[in-house]
């Protein structure tokens, strides 16, 4: 049948556990090295296996190649190495049988239930350190627990809007938590892109094997948005804060702002006044309920943290404290992705909502423990080191990798400051077919599960996005560190109600059904005008690129003056803008 998998899994060193143990592979089960094009399909990808294997490499690269194309032409960018790049999507999806999401579902819920409850709890009465759950050294020292939002609470309590929960499969097919992301998780823009391009790629497979689709996501998300709103405000006012057209995950930003139907914003359009938040508009000042931010911490508002920052609003988190704004995910939410907390997570879930983890982590050194500390030490060429604040597999360090001269720096910089690492054993990711130069090969591969929490459910994405490590033998996937991705197949079970698989109008229809969910309607629907096919979303200030660089440097250089002579500017100043005749809701009433 073809030549597609011909030589699938033949290499000449293949990665293994110290125990010899290979990485469990997705799509094939037990085979003989060499020829794996003989061997049997596991039943969840029986179907997909027999569809590809009619292909020939050929086939298989050209749509490849198209769906690079298409990523290119429609924005579909990731910033490697300081060079904007297509995602890179394999037109091997991943498949997940519906019993076995059931249950990454219902462990991924139970994880942001217990991180939530340490947030709320962290950052108030600390009962957790009281009854030695979690050291009280832990939380002070984390770089990412700010004293600044301790008694910010959300109007329904919410403090991760959004999370996204890393897992792995590790050598034996057990599904484990890798890391958890409550910050600022993205990566869901290339879930809905991605479902997009392989329902156009593999209509017929999508009826057949009946894929959960992934595009009800926008929705959800505004749901939970305005669930978080202040109390008392009927029709929120949301908007998405990005941190402008330079950032890595522009695409991100722009594209759920206009699947949710709400304005992208930048930090410049946005006005504190009195406790409040207004947006400039060409109509004048309107209030904001609900800032969906894609800015750190640190550059949301400069008269609490950075004062170099041109990315938030002087007086975000004065509004926030006063209950006249909602800021999701809420500030101060990396103290739980700290990766020494993570250690803690089991017991965190049984002390909080009294139940055994469903997904268990992976086996981790706490290095402030002088024990630990020794033994890592000695074993240094066997394991991974992680510095517990690190994003994006930044400096993660690979022992079997890595020079001796790379292991005598780590070991000096561990013994300087073991409380800012982790170790943990070479877990062998599993493996899934993905189309190579050399053709159809085994590469390692991750999922992270996608949650929103609106406060009465948390409803997790349908498959979520799985990310690849092209190198061979490579186990970090991250696209900054030029991995690629695959569309996550969630199959069987009872489709959702408002899904009529087959029932579409053609291709289009299944497009729609998958991963186009349309956002609020305008109220000017008859006066709404398209943007250019070419064209991007971009924030109501948003100039050409030129002059938008040269205001940024004239800018900041402002800034760095003003702090120079100590004039940190009042939010008091900007009230001179507004109309005094405005009401509560366009303006300043209690300004």
């Amino acid at each position: 049948m073809g030549d597609l998998f011909d030589g699938y899994g033949s290499t000449l060193a293949p990665r293994k556990t110290p125990q010899g143990l290979p990485a469990f592979d997705e799509m094939f089960g037990d085979a003989p090295s060499g020829a794996m094009g003989t061997a049997e399909a596991r039943d969840a990808y029986e179907e997909l296996y027999q569809a590809l294997a009619q292909m020939t490499q050929e086939e298989l690269r050209g749509r490849t190649e198209s769906l690079a194309s298409s990523y290119l032409a429609q924005g579909v960018t990731f910033d490697f190495a300081g060079e904007e790049r297509p995602f890179p999507l394999d037109a091997v999806p991943r498949i997940i049988e519906y019993d076995e999401w059931s249950h990454i579902e219902a462990g991924v819920k139970q994880r942001v239930r217990a991180l939530e409850a340490f947030l709320d709890d962290a950052y108030g009465r600390q009962n957790c350190v009281r009854d030695d759950v979690v050291p009280a050294q832990l939380i002070a020292s984390s770089q990412y627990f700010y004293r600044q939002a301790a008694g910010i609470h959300s109007a329904n309590g919410v403090r991760i809007q959004v999370s996204g929960i890393d897992l792995i499969r590790d050598e034996n097919g057990v599904m484990r938590v890798l890391e958890d992301n409550v910050r600022v998780p993205s990566g869901v823009s290339y879930v809905i892109s991605n479902r997009r391009v392989m329902a156009q790629t593999l209509p017929e497979l999508f009826v057949s094997m009946q894929v959960r689709p992934v595009g009800d996501y926008p929705n959800k998300l505004l749901a939970a948005l305005k669930a978080s709103a202040p109390a008392g405000i009927e029709d929120p006012t949301v908007v998405v804060l990005t941190p402008g057209v330079y950032n890595s995950a522009y695409f991100e930003h722009t594209l759920l702002a206009r699947l949710m139907g709400v304005e992208l914003v930048e930090g410049r359009d946005l006005l504190c006044v009195g406790g409040k938040v207004f947006m400039r508009t060409t109509r004048g000042p309107v209030r904001v309920d609900v800032i969906y931010r894609r800015v750190d911490d640190d550059f949301l508002d400069p008269l609490q943290f950075r004062a170099d920052s041109m990315l938030g609003a002087p007086g975000l988190m004065l509004a926030a404290r006063l209950g006249n704004v909602t800021i999701a995910n809420a500030v101060g939410n990396g103290v739980a992705d700290d990766k020494l907390l993570y250690t803690y997570t089991p017991d965190l879930i049984r002390y909080y909502l009294s139940e055994e983890p469903l997904l268990p982590i992976v086996d981790t050194w706490r290095l402030e423990d002088p024990t630990a500390l020794e033994e890592v030490l000695d074993r240094l060429d066997e394991l991974v080191v992680k510095p517990v604040d690190g994003s994006g597999g930044k400096g993660l360090v690979v022992g079997p990798d890595a020079s001796r001269a790379e292991l005598d720096a780590l070991r000096a910089t561990l013994k300087a400051d073991p409380r800012g690492w982790i170790a943990q054993p070479v877990v062998m990711l599993s493996t899934i077919p993905t189309l190579v130069e050399d053709g159809m090969r085994p590469r390692h591969a991750d999922l992270r599960p996608f949650a929103v929490n609106d406060g009465d459910d948390i409803w997790v994405l349908p498959g979520g996005l799985t990310r690849v490590a092209l190198p061979e033998g490579q186990l970090v996937v991250n696209s900054s560190q030029g991995g690629g991705s695959k569309d996550t197949w969630v199959v069987g079970g009872i489709a959702p109600a408002h899904v009529e698989y087959g029932q579409g109008q053609g291709v289009g229809g299944l497009v729609a059904d998958q991963a186009s969910a349309p956002g609020p309607e305008s109220e000017d629907e008859e006066d709404a005008v398209a943007p250019p096919p070419n064209e991007v979303a971009h924030s109501p200030q948003d100039k050409p690129v030129p002059g938008r660089r040269q205001e940024e440097q004239q800018q900041q250089a402002s800034l760095v003056e003003r702090a120079k002579r100590d004039e940190t500017p009042s939010p008091l100043r900007f009230v001179s803008s507004l109309p005094s005749s405005l009401n509560d809701r366009d303006g300043g009433a209690g300004c």
